[in-house]
């Protein structure tokens, strides 16, 4: 970035000084808060979020610095809530991405479904195939337990997500039918939850670093390995 670009050092400490208006509101939200889930405590969060993002952007782009803070994943993916205070209406939206790793044990556990439903005829054509046992597994079953039992169906699960999203009144019967995904409105958002491997490879990768530390502490050369403390000695 060319010095011109640049955020004047007014310009980064007005960003600051938002940082802790932002934190003065989240604490006087928290300590009014109604219930577990107060709107204000939300927005108030929302809004420390984007003022900590954004004092950060420019405190690095103009003295090449950054902040300890670090916003958990979820929150900081979306924009600040704009929906109802008190909204009428939820819909749930569920992503879960599965592996297929075990082609022969789908396909029996399909099998197996319609030969107990008595369907044994149909059940070449339908269970016989990848896409076929597919959709005879999840006719079969509700997600979650297909989620619970994802190993007995030849499956691995990859990366998961909850969306939580409010409105003033219920959708129409089959208005969204055709297109589910479609008009989700990310300012409609009250809350999601994630679950991805790549969260277990950054603990990972904490551990790691710590143990660096460590042996660089005590004097470990890197090829030998920490042992436990013996609780007897």
């Amino acid at each position: 970035m060319s010095d011109a670009a640049q955020p004047t050092a007014a310009e980064v400490r007005a960003a600051a000084e938002a940082v802790k208006t932002a934190l003065d509101r989240h604490l006087a939200a928290v300590e009014r808060r109604s219930g577990e889930d107060d709107p204000a405590v939300y927005e108030a969060f929302n809004e420390l979020a984007a003022a900590a993002e954004t004092y950060d952007e420019l405190l690095y782009e103009r003295h090449d610095e950054v902040t300890p803070f670090e916003i958990p994943g979820g929150e900081e993916a979306l924009p600040p809530y704009a929906g109802p205070e008190e909204p009428n209406s939820l819909s749930v939206l569920i992503r879960r991405d599965y592996s297929v790793v075990d082609q022969q044990r789908l396909l029996a556990q399909a099998e197996r479904i319609e030969a107990a439903d008595g369907d044994v005829g149909a059940g070449e054509e339908t269970a016989g195939t990848v896409h076929g046992a597919l959709g005879v597994l999840f006719g079969e079953y509700e997600p979650d337990e297909i989620a619970s039992r994802h190993k007995e169906f030849g499956l691995e699960e990859g990366d998961s997500t909850l969306w939580v999203t409010a409105a003033d009144e219920p959708a129409e019967p089959g208005e969204w039918l055709e297109a589910p995904f479609d008009q989700v409105d990310p300012q409609q958002v009250v809350c999601r939850f994630d679950v991805s491997a790549v969260f277990d490879d950054d603990a990972d990768d904490l551990d790691d670093d710590l143990d660096d530390e460590i042996e660089d502490v005590i004097g470990l050369d890197g090829d030998e390995d920490l042992e436990p403390l013996d609780a007897e000695r």
